[in-house]
């Protein structure tokens, strides 16, 4: 079953339970992928592969968290929680995320097959490991252990 399929059965699941909270997070979810599959050329009724309903989720938890940061800095603390669920919901379908360990190896790795030597190496370096980690890894998250690695160096 794909990706997308298993979004939309889980968002008929909470229907029939009455979820609202994961129905309202299932329901933007799957208006962001017809958004998507839009705006790549396709119909509202398109199917994304896999890679793609990842990305759009990827972005849509960013989204959700960074409107939770803003909320709280604001001093609406429930509408922040309100965001924070709403992440939540949508990185389960997210690959887990790599420990740092893990993570460390793979950018230690990657600079060293680069030959990558200083912060002016960096982005390659990023490239690389984001590529290899095909999701198990968050952008900023990379970009701050390269960086880390590339300054003890």
């Amino acid at each position: 079953m794909s990706l997308h399929d298993r979004i939309e059965d889980d968002l008929r699941a909470a229907m029939k339970v009455r979820d609202r909270a994961t129905m309202d997070a299932l329901r933007m979810l799957k208006s962001a992928l017809t958004n998507r599959a839009v705006a790549d050329g396709g119909t509202p009724t398109s199917r994304l592969d896999d890679e793609t309903v990842m990305a759009a989720v990827a972005t849509e938890v960013k989204r959700r968290r960074e409107a939770a940061t803003a909320f709280r800095d604001g001093g609406r603390e429930e509408s922040a929680l309100k965001e924070e669920a709403e992440a939540e919901v949508y990185a389960a379908y997210l690959p887990a995320q790599m420990d740092d360990a893990a993570l460390r190896a793979l950018v230690t790795a990657a600079a060293t097959r680069l030959g990558a030597t200083g912060p002016r190496d960096a982005g390659g370096v990023i490239r690389e490991v984001l590529a290899e980690a095909s999701g198990g890894a968050d952008g900023g998250r990379v970009a701050a252990m390269v960086r880390e690695v590339l300054s003890t160096d």
